[in-house]
């Protein structure tokens, strides 16, 4: 668990915390607001398999800086995508869902792929029906899930932000820790293959950007230079 209180530690030895920005102030900061965070408490029973439910919170995230950068896409579609996109795993076997999503997977179990995203469609459209969205973007936001994984082209601009916020999560540190017990791998060869997976298949160059950037990141961290600067005592981690 990240540490998220006030260090008990000051090397400059004097309070500085009132000249930190406010929230609003700063670029990039989101929280959930009210519209999403009743879709995300009506989804989170669908949500508890596979860390599915922390996959959706940091696809999320993903898809609000795609949003600022890419302003033509509508939130009011793509926010409740994706928080709703990965719900009807919640209909699928574990085994069968492990064996759908497996590196050596050879097409015997695409029908768990397939399920989980009509099945998917279908809650979403009872969730978003019970926080009193307008049909019309219920329609839409269901016929996006409905093919997330399976339609290889994109629907529209919409389809597209939910598509590569769900692949750009692959090369997070919660992505490559989640496919390291699943696959057992180490951590480079997770970050390895997650890569591979979503890095040609994304849509936007915001959200290659993005991937690469985090790519990045995770590959110094993995660096003998990193690996010496941890075993001599170099690092706050």
């Amino acid at each position: 668990m990240k540490n998220v209180s006030r260090s008990p530690i000051n090397h400059l030895g004097r309070e500085v915390s009132h000249l930190i920005p406010a929230y609003d102030d700063v670029i990039g900061m989101i929280s959930m607001g009210e519209r999403d965070t009743l879709i995300w408490q009506l989804a989170t029973p669908y949500l508890q398999t596979r860390d599915n439910d922390a996959h959706t919170l940091y696809s999320y995230g993903i898809a609000r800086q795609l949003l600022r950068h890419i302003p033509q896409a509508h939130e009011h579609i793509v926010l409740p995508a994706i928080i709703l996109h990965d719900t009807g795993w919640s209909t699928v076997d574990e085994y069968d869902a492990f064996q759908a999503i497996a590196p050596d997977r050879d097409g015997s179990y695409d029908w768990a792929v397939f399920q989980h995203e009509k099945e998917g469609a279908r809650i979403a459209r009872e969730i978003l029906t019970e926080a009193g969205i307008p049909a019309a973007d219920i329609d839409e936001i269901c016929e996006i899930i409905d093919g997330h994984d399976t339609r290889l082209t994109a629907l529209s601009l919409n389809d597209k932000l939910v598509k590569d916020s769900d692949k750009v999560w692959r090369v997070t540190p919660h992505g490559t820790d989640v496919a390291m017990p699943r696959f057992g791998l180490n951590r480079e060869e997770s970050l390895r293959i997650n890569s591979y997976r979503a890095y040609d298949v994304l849509f936007t160059d915001e959200a290659k950007n993005m991937s690469l950037a985090l790519m990045a990141v995770e590959c110094m961290d993995l660096s003998p230079q990193m690996m010496e600067l941890r075993e001599n005592g170099r690092l706050n981690d």
